[in-house]
């Protein structure tokens, strides 16, 4: 089973992970659900302390919150304003009997970051300024829309303790405070990990 392979660090490919989703959705899984080689780096960066809160910010059909919660001692919750992708990760993890994993149909706008520890952002608000790469049309998409939520991440952002974690992948950095130093960086830049230390 993939889950297991997972959690004992055997090898588990993409193209093999997709095949637990629908066909639609795998046609989208390349270029809008985290590699399992970003989530297991991303994961112990973040979920490194048994009972540490993690939120993915726009979390799809739930891969990278799956991998989290198998692969680390971390909670992980996922918010996803589409409904059809909400219920796809309620229902795989439910299926697959995944520990430490929640998903909320939300908008952003209504989460409190308080609520967790640690975050994680791959650039989920994108699709409102290119929306070639849209990923479907179940949801309002609009430029203004890009900088509401990305003004927000970053009041919450900056609202969290010294000390709160943040993973983003393939970010603008706008949604991210200045009080947020990067500790380290993989692929070329395209994924850092940071930490709040003012």
């Amino acid at each position: 089973m993939i889950f297991t392979r997972l959690q004992s660090d055997a090898p588990v490919n993409d193209l093999e992970f997709n095949t637990l989703f629908t066909r639609r959705i795998k046609q989208s899984a390349d270029i809008h659900f985290t590699p399992i080689a970003v989530a297991k780096l991303a994961a112990h960066f973040l979920g490194d302390k048994p009972g540490a809160k993690v939120l993915d910010i726009g979390s799809g059909a739930g891969k990278f919150c799956m991998i989290g919660a198998v692969c680390t001692a971390g909670h992980f919750t996922g918010v996803e304003q589409r409904r059809t992708l909400h219920l796809m990760a309620n229902r795989m993890a439910r299926q697959y009997h995944l520990p430490r994993v929640a998903f909320i149909h939300a908008n952003i706008l209504d989460i409190d970051f308080k609520a967790f520890d640690a975050f994680y952002f791959f650039n989920s608000f994108y699709e409102n300024i290119d929306q070639a790469a849209m990923l479907d049309d179940k949801v309002t998409l609009d430029r203004k829309l890009y900088h509401t939520y990305s003004a927000y991440v970053k009041a919450q952002l900056e609202d969290m303790p010294i000390g709160t974690r943040l993973v983003t992948y393939f970010s603008y950095l706008q949604e991210i405070p200045l009080s947020y130093q990067v500790q380290a960086t993989h692929l070329d830049g395209r994924l850092k990990f940071l930490e709040k230390r003012v």
